[in-house]
């Protein structure tokens, strides 16, 4: 008799999505897990006559498939969740936002906020986020601590702001934050230069060369509104991808955040020069900032993915709801029913997003070698039957709430629900705490 393999998990799903390949679906299948890395993934009924695990999941009636990505976010501002709804962007950020951040911003805010807004992520399937906010070290220890998988980028503003007095200190705080990080193997740091309107030129060629060097990841918010795009082009006589480009920035190491207003030559830049767009569709549509065209994009070979943007300007943090947004609103802005079908959806949602942060050979497909970051929906609920399809079910009837279980590098950090690593109670107390605070201090106290 042969003995068996021994590995640390083995996960016996009634489906396996693997993204990677595409379009394949794994009925009754199972996957070994060791050292934080996917070993094999094989037929149930082989996985238990070949191998002998230390932990043994059974997930009836789930669906396993890659940890969603989540590209785009600002964590903390899960603390302002409905503090300013129903204005547009401009109006929202100068007269809301921006003074309370002013207000509030602090390391003590950034680590509550984040924490939260790892808790929701992680109850609705997301195992790797990219942040873009003020005091970094704050985010990226409360990632480190709570064992999700993240891309820090900090903050790069010309004018001074909570964290840095300028835009120099700003990169001089965060290349240290990074030499930080150098070893770890979750935490990656990126450069986030605000905007094209918060960042001057000198500001965006030396980010651009500390890139390259260094190799490292950058991400901005750009063409957010068919207004920034009008006034850029009042102002320096560029349309801002084409300033970017002109500056450097423009590689296979960018990441375009929300990309709305684009014309052709915008999209043939983005593909010739190998960037990556975060779509935000949900924040866009909120904030009526206007639509991304991603079947074009798509059709054109740039490579699309997916964020849910802060919790401020889209109220939740759910990747699935944002995954079935973006295919739905891809229909209706192209015309096209076929547009953007359940698989390109999801993988927009997983190794697309994977991509986008340079993390592809790492995460965003259920692959041997890769890291064990997955996610296990519930495909059993009367709103869900009858299942003719599962892919098809996960993209346009499943939401976060049907989320059961997720881990990130093997590591169980959802269990039926239930959070391993952060307490759910202590959070929402922390919570409630900065409501009280804040709507006391604006002199809008709310009871709930």
């Amino acid at each position: 008799m042969n003995k068996k393999q021994a590995v640390d998990t083995l996960i016996h799903a009634r489906w396996i999505i693997p993204v990677v390949p595409e379009k394949r679906v794994y009925e009754d299948c199972s996957l070994a897990i060791t050292d934080g890395a996917i070993t094999a993934i094989l037929p149930s009924a082989e996985a238990r006559n070949r191998f002998d695990a230390r932990e043994e999941h059974l997930l009836q009636n789930q669906v396993l498939i890659p940890g969603l990505i989540n590209t785009h976010n600002h964590a903390a501002m899960s603390l302002l969740r409905g503090f300013a709804d129903d204005y547009p962007l401009i109006t929202w950020l100068e007269k809301h936002i921006w003074p309370a951040e002013q207000q509030w911003v602090s390391p003590e805010f950034v680590a509550d906020g984040t924490r939260l807004a790892i808790a929701e992520m992680l109850r609705s399937g997301t195992t790797t986020f990219s942040d873009q906010y003020f005091f970094p070290e704050a985010t990226a220890a409360a990632a480190r601590e709570a064992g999700i998988r993240a891309q820090i980028a900090f903050p790069v503003i010309d004018f001074p702001n909570a964290w840095s007095r300028n835009s120099d200190e700003a990169i001089e705080k965060g290349l240290a934050l990074r030499d930080d990080y150098r070893s770890h193997s979750r935490i990656g740091l990126a450069f986030a230069p605000h905007a094209p309107y918060t960042v001057g030129d000198e500001t965006l060629k030396k980010i651009a060369i500390y890139a390259n060097e260094l190799q490292m990841q950058v991400q901005m918010h750009l063409h957010e509104t068919a207004g920034e795009v009008e006034k850029a082009i009042k102002d320096t006589g560029l349309r801002p991808t084409q300033r970017l480009h002109q500056l450097g920035l423009l590689s296979p190491q960018m990441l375009c955040v929300h990309m709305t207003a684009l014309d052709d030559s915008d999209i043939a830049l983005i593909r010739n020069t190998g960037a990556h767009i975060a779509h935000c569709p949900r924040s866009n549509l909120k904030l009526a900032s206007g639509f991304s065209p991603v079947a074009r994009l798509l059709e054109a070979g740039v490579n699309v993915a997916l964020g849910t943007d802060g919790a401020a300007s889209n109220n939740c943090l759910d990747m699935l709801l944002e995954t079935n947004t973006a295919a739905l609103l891809a229909k209706a802005i192209s015309g096209n029913a076929n547009a953007v079908p359940a698989h390109q959806a999801l993988a927009m949602a997983t190794i697309h997003g994977a991509r986008a942060l340079g993390i592809d050979e790492i995460t965003g497909s259920i692959e041997v070698g890769k890291a064990a970051d997955l996610c296990a929906i519930d495909l059993s609920e009367l709103e869900q039957q009858p299942l003719h399809d599962p892919l098809s079910q996960l993209i346009y009837t499943a939401n976060g709430h049907h989320v059961r279980n997720v881990w990130v590098a093997g590591k169980q950090l959802l269990k039926d629900r239930k959070l391993t690593t952060l307490n759910q109670e202590e959070l929402k107390q922390r919570a409630r705490s900065w409501r009280d605070r804040i709507a006391g201090r604006m002199n809008q106290a709310v009871d709930y």
